[in-house]
């Protein structure tokens, strides 16, 4: 069972206690408004469909990966020894848990828990750490004999960015610090992102193309880290295991072109994102603040049934329902309870639909 929210703060616990594979995916039905799955909508834009479509007149050929790497190289300013392309951020995660061997694995939630579930699937214990709400990290309840951690930037489901200069300090001799930054590009000019530093050691960064531009079928994004860590990983993954139309979606993604539709499309984010959080904040939801990705992390407001959350959560995700609409339970995020829920945010009119069923059913 999930810990409530008000019982946890910024501490280190062990243990499986919520289902770490399920994923917004398992929310959305025919008929449904999908908040849950926080895939930018309306994507991809033509010129990358088309880009992809191209492709498949390749197919005959085995997938050749060096333009798409030499492209995501020059994107971030890293050596092409430095970046591996995988079948999207989650093979990332299984390859890392496959080869590393940590002793003492951490993972700082609540965040995406696919990491976590990858490390345990490969056999390895997990210790977390469980930031309180609003969820910013401090470096110092990591434990100092970690030689594995891995945080979200900005986090999945909390939506929180965290400085540069506060991850940096995780990062040490011995240790390989993963930072998931599958949705730094919903922030305009990636202020916090490390993917271009190479100087830190131990520094794994990951990225997805699915999330920006609407490629959760295709599986496509990559690691960035030391070349050496990088030619391990390769040896563990399937031979061609990126497709050929993922490579062009990785090489189209990473020109300038892609950059500027990406700047363009987060500072459009960034205002919705910030007028979606006033408008719910109206109707008494507690939304945590500071959000920097495509979606909120918004929790029920207390009342008198507060002890009863679970049951609460659960009767109001299902009135959504039958109004039209899904959105991402949070129960299944370590730290999280019931009456949390993570909210995409889309446009102006969708957002107001929710704003407005969920003032129905409070």
């Amino acid at each position: 069972m999930a810990e409530e929210a008000t019982d946890f703060g910024s501490h280190a616990t062990s243990g499986q206690d919520v289902d770490l594979w399920h994923h917004g995916d398992a929310e959305v039905a025919p008929g449904l408004v999908d908040f849950a799955v926080n895939v930018r909508a309306g994507a991809p834009p033509p010129w990358l469909a088309d880009r992809i479509a191209g492709a498949l007149t390749d197919l005959a050929a085995y997938p050749d990966p060096q333009p798409a790497r030499a492209a995501v190289a020059s994107r971030h300013g890293r050596g092409e020894a430095e970046v591996l392309l995988t079948a999207g951020a989650a093979e990332a995660f299984t390859l890392l848990a496959r080869v590393l061997r940590p002793r003492r694995a951490v993972v700082v939630h609540p965040q995406f828990t696919e990491p976590e579930a990858a490390l345990r699937a490969a056999g390895h214990s997990v210790e977390r750490v469980v930031l309180a709400p609003d969820f910013r990290l401090d470096p110092g309840a990591v434990p100092q004999d970690a030689d594995l951690v891995v945080v979200g930037n900005p986090t999945n489901p909390t939506s929180v960015l965290h400085p540069a200069t506060v991850l940096t300090e995780l990062a040490r001799p011995g240790r390989t610090l993963v930072v998931d930054e599958a949705f730094a590009d919903c922030v305009e000019g990636e202020p916090e992102s490390l993917a271009a530093r190479s100087d830190l050691d131990g520094l794994v960064v990951v990225r997805s193309l699915t999330k920006t531009w609407g490629l959760a079928g295709l599986r496509v994004g990559y690691l960035l880290a030391e070349p050496a860590l990088v030619a391990r990983l390769a040896q563990a993954q399937p031979p061609w295991a990126v497709s050929t139309p993922a490579l062009a979606a990785a090489e189209e993604c990473s020109g300038e072109h892609a950059l500027a539709e990406t700047a363009a499309w987060a500072r459009a984010l960034a205002r919705e994102r910030r007028r979606f959080a006033a408008e719910l904040d109206t109707i008494g939801m507690r939304v945590t603040p500071e959000a920097a990705g495509s979606f909120l992390l918004v929790q029920l407001p207390p009342g008198p049934e507060r002890g009863r959350c679970r049951e609460t959560g659960a009767k109001v995700r299902q009135a959504l329902r039958e109004r039209g609409i899904a959105v991402r339970r949070c129960d299944t995020f370590p730290g999280l309870g019931a009456d949390w829920f993570r909210i995409a945010v889309r446009d102006r009119d969708t957002n107001a639909m929710l704003t407005r069923a969920l003032s129905e059913v409070l």
